[in-house]
């Protein structure tokens, strides 16, 4: 025993070490996932309160703030005594965020910091809070679905902040409004005072300049014409939940120089009396709505309308709504003047159902030099449709994908310009007659009329209806091709999903929480997600038609209309104060914009709210927990022996909470092991006929490459004197093999929180040439991706991953590795060509279908 302790000792004798015993810094990782859940956790509870069926108040909002707050910064503390202070800079992150945060629970509403011009084609939805939501739907419309928009860009709402700071706005108009809550005087004198305030008001030079020069550069090539430009609010909170329809006002064929003062006349409208009287009635504070502006060239339109993808009135009816007339389209939205009316079914081909052509006397038209005016229309022209068949199955098409795209009924704002182009001007939410909603006893005989494809798997980790072709992600699919409106079927709930979820009508995956990264996205962003279905994508055909149901855990086989019909008519989010809070403060904590390891922005500097952080924060723990070289980490209150077992492999076992039971002064027995990562390995390593001890011939070559081979260093201790070691807990197993010229290294975490669990796999070296190595990693690749591990392989190296299964599949695919290093020993010898991949992959398949079912 002595010369045993000696030799363990031995191990730990190296130029590194470590002050910190392993078992305190397993201790460590431990907080750090369960502090994970616990982020997770709050964050899905503060979404679920954004459903409406939850009553909460802001002591809810705050207390909720504090909590995560205060488990974030324990988080950061924790990863940085994990790793010796190496990631300090999230400190900088996360003070930034909770600053945001604190900020917006004081009532400040913050305007993001930006360039004051952005240009549509650099607006993404993330950036609702600086252009308003008109502006960033309409970009997502022109540069996400492809579709014709005007050119234009957006005046933020940091240029608003400008400008009211530069001419000290914010005081002067608060006292304007006091003396009207105070009914001192009312909402007209009000809305005159602040309104001549700001037509008094200087545009900041800077914000001039830049506006001039961004509209200068719209208008190069266009020399037939006198460019001018249409100005319209993009507040922020228009063209959400709430509309604020007709309550800003909107500057049409502005010539460039006067688009200064067009800004100021925007700007000024957010304080109409209309517009107060509005945000009364919906109980917005005074101080919660910052103005951007939408700046975009002149459509000359030949027609102009407004689509709705459902009748508001009747839409049970299925029909698709679409109104027009001749010229711009101002009048129509004003009702000044007669419009066609067609009524189209929703399903393709889009037939007409209903025509009404009424006589159009009159049409807005563009002044050469500017301004609009009223005219009379041609009189052969009166009497025709203002629109063509073609035109309408075209604008059918558009506002479906638009409804597809924005999960919500549309209001769609069209124009068709003199080259008969359909451009969108504008999209929003359509509010539906509330009192049309179905029963959802009516919904109970869906069964009888569509195939239902799957039912009662799963969890709904965001409820609601999506349908769509189903796009199943096997190994050879690439997420870059996943097409626009398809449901993403896959085999784990992956944050690296998250990358399509704009463009994604659903998830379904096999295995997932719903208290994981994807699950949290998929609330942020109201995309219907069904997890932990086992075999939906087996079940689920590639591009076949489903319709996804997460309240009853149902796929259906093709489009069931009566359900979009009824998840259409939920009742909506009551738009209190409340709501509009915690939705903003939510923009600071929920949304995640590291999705991979790999990329650039993964670092603490890319973290721009508390979701980032945590992610971050648990992909280095885990990270560090792997590559620590735990040699250096025996501590006297550590258990430690040797292996007594049959097989070669003369492991020295490290025990740090729970791992070994009874004496073991003669060594340890298999059947002491009370590690369940531990006891899995060894069962597939020790699975009959698995583990070749035969001699094993060499050819000259082969042998001639192995004298010439250097073993890895840096890997650690136990292959550099020969040895293999375990570090083993209850729940947890980090292997370091060597096995002659083999080098393995297996990291394992498996508990009841699936969200904990992960496998880490690392396999390099072997006694033969280059190539015959290599196919052997091809053979590991093939059969470990197979089984949900995501692979890099680099000649006859292969690192693999695995996350967030749940416990039994886990160990299903820890007995594999287990398999693999007994099998694949001196596999390389054998592998003299391609052809026995295959062989050898089957070979695996049938021992694994025949231990665990499949």
């Amino acid at each position: 025993m002595k010369n045993f302790l000696h030799r363990v000792g031995q191990l730990f004798q190296t130029k590194k070490q470590t002050t910190v015993p392993f078992k305190l810094i397993f201790t460590d990782f431990k907080k750090i996932l369960n502090l994970n859940n616990q982020i997770l956790d709050l964050i899905a509870d503060a979404n679920d309160k954004l459903s409406g069926d939850y009553i909460f108040d802001e002591h809810y909002i705050h207390t909720t703030c504090h909590q995560l707050t205060d488990l974030v910064r324990e988080l950061i503390v924790l990863i940085n005594h994990l790793t010796q202070q190496k990631y300090s800079d999230l400190y900088n992150s996360f003070h930034h965020i909770e600053e945001k945060i604190q900020a917006i629970l004081q009532g400040d509403v913050l305007c993001p910091v930006t360039d004051f011009i952005l240009p549509y084609s650099s607006i993404t939805r993330d950036l609702i809070d600086a252009v308003g939501g008109k502006n960033a739907n309409l970009a997502e419309i022109g540069f996400v679905l492809g579709f014709s928009i005007p050119d234009g860009f957006a005046i933020t709402t940091a240029a608003f902040s400008s400008f009211w700071l530069e001419n000290n706005l914010e005081e002067k108009v608060s006292a304007i409004i006091e003396q009207w809550q105070e009914k001192t005087i009312a909402v007209e004198e009000m809305a005159c005072k602040i309104q001549q305030l700001i037509f008094d008001s200087t545009v900041p030079a800077k914000l001039e300049k830049e506006i001039l020069d961004a509209a200068g550069s719209l208008t190069k090539g266009k020399q037939d014409t006198i460019p001018c430009f249409a100005v319209r609010s993009s507040a922020q909170g228009e063209d959400g939940v709430s509309s604020f329809a007709g309550q800003y006002r909107s500057c049409l064929n502005i010539p460039l120089k006067n688009l200064p003062q067009a800004y100021k006349e925007v700007v000024a409208s957010l304080y109409s009396p209309e517009a107060m009287e509005y945000r009364l009635r919906k109980d917005f504070r005074s101080n919660e709505i910052k103005m951007s502006v939408a700046c975009q060239l002149m459509i000359p339109a030949k027609t102009s309308g407004v689509m709705y993808s459902y009748d508001p009135v009747l839409p049970e009816e299925e029909t698709l709504i679409i109104s027009s007339a001749w010229g711009l389209g101002e009048p129509i939205m004003s009702g000044k003047v007669s419009t066609d009316l067609f009524v189209l079914n929703r399903q393709p081909p889009h037939e007409v159902k209903e025509v009404q052509v009424v006589r159009k006397e009159r049409s807005m038209v563009l002044h050469g030099s500017g301004g609009i005016g009223m005219e009379s229309v041609r009189e052969e022209q009166q009497t025709q449709p203002s629109l063509k068949k073609q035109q309408l199955k075209m604008l059918a098409e558009i506002g479906l994908q638009l409804e597809k795209y924005f999960k919500k009924p549309q209001d769609v704002e069209f124009a068709i310009d003199q080259q008969d182009r359909i451009i969108v001007l504008q999209s929003r939410q359509l509010s539906l007659q509330q009192e049309q909603r179905p029963r959802a006893s009516d919904l109970t005989d869906l069964g009888g009329k569509y195939p239902v494809l799957m039912q009662g798997r799963g969890i709904a980790a965001m409820k609601g209806i999506a349908s769509g072709p189903a796009w199943v992600l096997d190994h050879d699919s690439n997420l870059q091709d996943f097409p626009m409106g398809a449901i993403l079927v896959a085999r784990y709930a992956s944050p690296q999903l998250a990358r399509v979820i704009h463009k994604a009508s659903g998830f379904i995956t096999d295995i997932g929480s719903t208290t994981g990264h994807l699950a949290t996205v998929a609330r942020e962003f109201r995309v219907p997600a069904l997890f932990n279905t086992e075999n939906a994508i087996s079940l689920l055909k590639h591009g076949q038609e489903i319709t996804l149901d997460t309240e009853s855990l149902t796929v259906y086989e093709g489009i069931v209309h009566e359900l979009h019909y009824y998840s259409f008519h939920e009742e909506p989010i009551e738009e209190m104060y409340e709501y509009r809070l915690l939705r903003r403060i939510l923009k600071k904590i929920e949304p995640l914009n590291l999705f991979d390891p790999n990329d650039d922005n993964f670092t603490p500097q890319g973290c721009r709210t508390y979701h980032d952080l945590t992610r971050f924060v648990h992909e280095k723990a885990v990270e560090t927990i792997i590559d620590l070289n735990f040699y250096h980490a025996h501590h006297r209150d550590t258990q430690a022996g040797q292996l007594v077992w049959d097989y070669p492999l003369d492991l020295i076992l490290i025990d740090v909470g729970g791992g070994i039971e009874g004496e073991h002064d003669k060594g340890i027995r298999p059947e002491q092991i009370s590690s369940i990562p531990m006891q899995t390995l060894l069962h597939g390593m020790s699975h009959p006929g698995i583990w070749d001890m035969s001699p094993m011939k060499v050819d000259f070559g082969s042998f001639m490459s192995s004298l010439t081979r250097t073993p890895p260093t840096g890997n650690s201790s136990p292959e550099d004197v020969g040895r293999n070691l375990a570090v083993i807990s209850a729940e947890y197993t980090n292997i370091n093999f060597r096995l002659g010229y083999h080098y393995t290294v297996i990291d394992a975490y498996l508990s009841d929180n699936i969200l904990d669990n992960h496998i880490y796999f690392r396999f390099s070296g072997g006694v033969t040439d280059t190539t015959r190595r290599s196919r052997r990693t091809s053979l590991l690749n093939k059969i470990l991706s197979h089984y949900d591990f995501l692979c890099e392989q680099h000649g006859d190296i292969i690192v693999a991953r695995l996350k967030r299964m749940n416990k039994e599949s886990m160990l299903k695919r820890l007995f594999l590795l287990g398999l693999l290093i007994g099998f694949t020993r001196q596999l390389d010898v054998k592998m003299v060509s391609d052809a026995k991949i295959p062989v050898y992959f089957e070979q695996i398949k049938t021992i694994m279908e025949k231990s665990h079912g499949n």
